[in-house]
Formats: structure tokens, C-alpha cells, sequence
């Protein structure tokens, strides 16, 4: 009998090291009666992840990020009765709003992403929340601060190894170099391309572009790291050279003004600008429209792309007006689906640790345990042989 599947039935069924945990969860239920606060992409991948806890017995409240809900993820998780204050948008106010109306339900664990919700959980704590999991590194950054004030487990995903080299380096990489073809149908052959970052992500981001046939260079402000991708075989020129020569700039470092108005003189004639990284303040594209060089702005809508003309006479393109280029614009995939399915996976596993009450207020803002790593890096690989 045939049927009409869909893009999250299809993620569902690839994503085998949730759907073990899944019916692991169903029979030991670590959530029972607990609620769990989530601020994640809302994408056909975090449904996989979601249906996991909830066949653990938690109830789910859930919100998004900015600019990456997918009002079909949305519409889906409501039909199953997902509690979701969630819309697709990029104003940060109403995405706010989203937010605090997760933690007024006064969730047991959060599920975090860029930090937002402990941020919102710091300064309006309640009694029943427990801790919960962060995914990434500007979340890190930002909630390193607030460990006194939190004072409760929260495991960072993005420090475990198995993150930093299945997600960010291997599908970070190989998603923003498809999300490059995908917004711009443009070639990479012969493009000079620099790299903002040579952490994880931005390894596998220069490797990516360069067995495309990219000349890469790398910027980074830590020598190590300099050393490390002149050893890998990466040009590391000084950062005013780096974007005057290149067609193609990736930013991928997790801080704030790493492009900004004070650049575009160097900006080359015809350069494409896209972002990586969680948050949208990468490469300052607010500053680029209000700039008094800026004498006009073309809009492609439908393909989420801005260029930008120069009173000079140059232009140049900013790619899903700045957010997460593997999430925004036309037909946004994120990461694969193997390597969605090792992060959440950690993350359940995290989840369940603090759960069962299994780590302490110590354990606030560290990574993930190497019990855990070793837990689903063994999992995975029964599954793959």
C-alpha cells in the first residue's frame, strides 16, 4: 500500500541510534512526570530527538531559535500534542517572548541552545528546575558567568569529542559548503575563500571548500591555532589581506563583530558573506544597511540573498541576512542526519544523567562525561557494523 511520507518521517526513520534509545527510554522512562523545557531548531531532526524523551515519559515545552523554525516541525509537534510557542521569525523581541513563555511553565530540565533559556532561568529561577543540557559554544560562553547564580548541572554538549568531530567539523563543514551552492548555484572552483575561526567548525569548513577546488585562507586571533592551520596546508595572511582577496567569507567563530561596517572598504567587488555560526551577530549586516556607502539594496527574496551596492561602485552579498547559513533561506537542511543523531543522542543521554539525579551543582557548565561519550560512541558503532 503506498503512502505519501514526509521530510520528518524520512529523518525519523535514519535517525537508528534515537529510535534504540527510544525503546530503551519507553521501557526505563528516566522523564516520568518530569517536564522538559527545550530551545532548539525546530527542524525535522529535533522531532526525532523530541519523540525520544517524550518515550521517556517527559513532557515537552518547546520553543526555537531565530530565523529556524520550520513552521512545518511546528505544525507537526502540535498534531502531537507538543506544547510549542514557537514562530518563524527574526526579531529578537518575539523571539523572546517564546522563550519566557517556556520557562513560565516552570520546566524540570531545558534542553538549551545558545544559552537563552538559563540566561531567562538565572534571573527568574524557580524551584523545580534541576539543570538541563547546552549545545553550544556561544551558550558556553555565555552562561560561564552565571554558574554561581545557577548553581545546578548543565552538561555542554559542544565539549564533547564526539561533537566537535562528527557535527562541527565533519557536517558543519559539508552543510555550509552545500548551503553555499545551495543559496548562491555558484561554483567553488578556483574562489579564493576565507575562514573567520579554525576551531572544530571552521576546520571542517576550509577542508570542505578546499576539495572543492577553493583557495583557502584561515584568520584566527589564538598563534596556536594559526600554526596549526598553516600546518594543515591553509594560508594564514594577516585579516585585512584575508578579506580583500576573498570571494567568499565564512565566518564560523561563535563571537559577535567579526565582520563589521568598518570592513567594507575591503570588501572585494562581487564578495559573498555568510555566517556559521549560532547567533546572527557574526557579520554585522544591520551596520551594512544603514551605512551612508551603502546607496542601494537589492533583495532576492525567494533566495534569501542581499546585495549590497557601494558608492564606489562595488558590491557585494550577504547570505540569509547573516543567520546560520545551514539553517536560513531556501530549503534549510542543517547538519546530516548521522551526525544529528550522535548529538541528540548526547543529549538524551545528558538528560537522563541529571534526571535520575545523577550529577550535582558542581557539574555546572562542564562537559559532557566521558562515560557518556563512550556510551553512545559504542552504540553508534554496533549499529554500523
Amino acid at each position: 500500500m503506498e503512502k505519501t511520507a514526509t521530510r520528518i518521517d524520512w529523518i525519523g526513520g535514519s535517525c537508528r541510534l534515537l529510535k534504540a534509545t527510544a525503546a530503551e527510554f519507553e521501557r526505563t522512562r528516566p522523564f516520568e512526570g518530569l517536564s522538559i523545557g527545550t530551545g532548539i531548531h525546530l527542524e525535522p531532526k529535533t522531532v526525532a530527538l523530541l519523540m525520544t524523551l517524550r518515550a521517556g515519559g517527559a513532557r515537552l515545552v518547546c520553543t526555537g531559535n531565530l530565523n529556524s523554525t520550520q513552521p512545518s516541525t511546528v505544525e507537526f509537534l502540535r498534531s502531537q500534542g507538543f506544547t510549542v510557542f514557537a514562530t518563524q521569525t527574526i526579531d529578537p523581541a518575539a523571539h523572546h517572548a517564546s522563550l519566557e513563555a517556556v520557562i513560565a511553565e516552570r520546566p524540570d530540565l531545558l534542553l538549551d541552545n545558545g544559552g537563552d533559556l538559563f540566561a531567562i532561568a538565572a534571573e527568574k529561577p524557580h524551584a523545580n528546575l534541576r539543570g538541563g543540557t547546552e549545545e553550544t559554544t556561544s551558550g558556553r560562553t555565555r552562561l560561564l558567568p552565571l554558574r554561581e547564580r545557577l548553581n545546578m548541572p548543565i552538561l555542554v554538549i559542544n565539549d564533547s569529542p564526539i561533537k566537535q568531530f562528527a557535527e562541527n567539523r565533519h557536517a558543519v563543514g559539508q552543510s555550509l559548503f552545500e548551503s553555499y551552492l545551495r543559496f548562491t548555484n555558484r561554483s567553488t572552483n578556483g574562489k579564493r575563500v576565507t575562514v573567520f575561526g579554525y576551531g572544530a567548525c571552521g576546520k571542517g569548513t576550509a577542508a570542505c571548500f578546499r576539495n572543492a577546488f577553493s583557495t583557502v585562507s584561515v584568520v584566527e586571533i589564538d598563534a596556536v591555532t594559526t600554526l596549526e592551520a598553516h600546518l594543515d596546508g591553509f594560508a594564514t595572511p594577516l585579516r585585512e589581506a584575508a578579506i580583500r582577496s576573498a570571494d567568499i567569507i565564512v565566518t564560523v567563530t561563535g563571537f559577535a563583530g567579526i565582520v563589521t561596517a568598518a570592513d567594507l572598504p575591503l570588501v572585494k567587488d562581487g564578495a559573498i558573506l555568510m555566517n556559521g555560526g549560532h547567533f546572527p551577530h557574526e557579520i554585522d549586516v544591520e551596520a551594512f544597511r544603514r551605512h551612508p556607502d551603502v546607496i542601494g539594496i537589492d533583495r532576492y527574496e525567494a533566495d534569501h540573498i542581499e546585495t549590497f551596492h557601494l558608492r564606489d561602485g562595488r558590491s557585494f552579498h550577504v547570505l540569509g541576512g547573516g543567520h546560520m547559513a545551514n539553517l536560513a533561506g531556501p530549503r534549510p537542511l542543517g547538519n546530516t542526519v548521522e551526525s544529528m543523531d550522535l548529538g541528540f543522542t548526547l543529549q538524551a543521554r545528558c538528560l537522563e544523567r541529571i534526571a535520575r539525579g545523577e550529577a550535582g551543582p558542581e557539574a555546572c557548565v562542564v562537559p559532557v562525561p566521558r562515560d557518556i561519550d563512550a556510551m553512545v560512541a559504542n552504540a553508534y558503532l554496533d549499529l554500523a557494523c
